[in-house]
């Protein structure tokens, strides 16, 4: 019986070992794969953000992150003035902007 189980170990260790390359494979084609599938969409998004943040300017419709729709009265570097209609103002981090709102302001007063 010892012969046998001797036999079977000597025939495992001869067999050909996978060389170290081999073995990292599968761990790049999981990274493609999260690069072309979550990291890429997002910096790409977040690159989209930052040219409307950018070309923002005085008057144009926006809306936050929250889901406030307003037109900008004011700008700083980091704080805008929003104008939400009948006087009322507030102040948002520049960072919380969502977008243009020009489409969704018009759509509301139909």
């Amino acid at each position: 019986m010892d012969n046998i189980l001797l036999s079977s170990a000597y025939a495992q260790a001869g067999a050909a070992q996978p060389n170290a390359f081999m073995s990292f494979v599968p761990f790049v084609l999981i990274f493609f794969v999260f690069y072309f599938l979550m990291i890429r969409p997002q910096k790409k998004k977040m690159d989209q953000e930052q040219s409307f943040l950018g070309a923002m300017k005085k008057g144009d419709d926006i809306y936050t992150k929250s889901g406030i729709l307003g037109k900008v009265h004011g700008m700083t570097e980091k704080i805008v003035t929003l104008d939400l209609g009948e006087g009322n103002k507030i102040k948002i981090l520049k960072s919380q902007i969502g977008g243009s709102a020009a489409g969704l302001l018009n759509a509301g007063k139909e």
